[in-house]
């Protein structure tokens, strides 16, 4: 028995998870996957009744589950805490307590999507990229970091750090994608003013060694956040630090025309891997069954793929929500306008896949 561990965190994190929940359910007796759910709360969810983002209960259930399905964290209630009691702080630690380096945000423009795309149709034709991000490291953990008065006058300091180990192991799992896709892969980094880029280069390099059928650039993160919106097919598979993949990975997600539609993966050494949707927690619509669930949809098809090793169940995930999407079917964000049968809310939207599945 597989256990699924849910936390439907904030906003509309719960209606997205019960439609993710129902798929996977609807998944599993079609494909005989034995799955057990359980649920815990994060971020501002565990403010609220715990006390903290994350709580050590949480945690050690995290690590004795297969893989974590999370729905999204935070909202303007608790923008004024401080920052290191803040919803996103729990993603954060989750994170790091399960030793999850490597975020995966695959970007694919669905046929029946390409209109809502905010480049032209003969541009996003074709778009298929996958962005693979170093997720502990880098700046946003770097230390020394912090404020200080100095002088006079206020000053402010983060650090960018990374080892030889954190970047090749980064590279060895991009490169892995790499050769299971097309065998292309771009290393991103500022190599002509950081010596942590200088240090990715050497080591993406010493690793490409043993990948002699992937081929690889590098790219300076400028030029490739130009290429992104010039031409976005060029790319198969992006690798970089923490902050440039923050990043790119957010416009590769915009061009594809809808961030409801984005699943993405955090995968590490110790087993459990994390699984959510890119959007955010959309507190303004939250509880009115207005959420677009496909993202978080296919995040769990990406579970069953990469926790699971149930590729053909991943890939009738990825079948139906296409299916639902060439009939017209629309929630309100995919609209823009254009054509649909009918604006669809979160539970029809699910509702629609399972009956594809099933």
């Amino acid at each position: 028995m597989d256990r699924i561990l849910l936390l439907p965190g904030d906003g509309i994190g719960p209606e997205v998870v019960r439609e993710a929940r129902a798929v996977l359910e609807t998944v599993s007796a079609g494909f005989d996957l034995k799955l057990e759910f359980e649920e815990a709360r994060i971020g501002g969810a565990a403010i609220d009744a715990e006390g903290t983002p994350l709580s050590e209960d949480t945690v050690a259930r995290a690590r004795e589950c297969r893989a974590v399905l999370l729905g999204a964290v935070g909202g303007p209630r608790w923008d004024a805490l401080p920052v290191d009691t803040r919803p996103e702080r729990g993603l954060l630690r989750i994170r790091k307590e399960l030793g999850l380096f490597a975020n995966l945000r695959p970007a694919s423009v669905f046929p029946a999507l390409a209109g809502a795309s905010s480049l032209r149709p003969e541009i996003v034709d074709g778009i298929d990229l996958l962005v693979v991000r170093e997720l502990t490291g880098g700046i946003y953990f770097g230390e020394p970091r912090g404020r200080a008065l100095a002088s006079g006058a206020r000053t402010a300091r983060n650090t960018m750090v990374y080892d030889e180990v954190e970047i090749a192991r980064i590279a060895r799992v991009a490169f892995e994608a790499a050769r299971r896709r097309r065998k292309h892969l771009t290393h991103v980094h500022k190599a002509n003013v950081l010596e942590v880029s200088q240090l990715w280069i050497e080591v993406v390099e010493e690793v490409a060694r043993d990948y002699p059928d992937v081929e690889r650039v590098h790219q300076l993160v400028d030029s490739c956040a130009m290429l992104l919106v010039r031409e976005p097919s060029r790319f198969d598979v992006i690798v970089t630090g923490n902050l440039f993949g923050d990043i790119l990975s957010d416009e590769a997600a915009m061009i594809t025309g809808s961030l409801g539609m984005l699943p993405s993966a955090s995968l590490g050494e110790g087993g459990v891997g994390l699984y959510e949707p890119v959007h955010g927690s959309a507190p303004d619509i939250a509880g009115s069954d207005a959420a677009n669930p496909l993202a978080t949809i296919l995040s769990a098809a990406m579970l069953c793929e990469h926790s699971l090793g149930a590729l053909e169940a991943a890939r009738a995930i990825e079948s139906a929500v296409t299916e639902v999407l060439a009939e017209g079917h629309r929630t309100a964000d995919l609209v823009l306008g254009e054509e649909a049968s009918g604006t669809l809310g979160c539970a029809a939207m699910g509702d629609l896949v399972r009956a594809r599945l099933a």
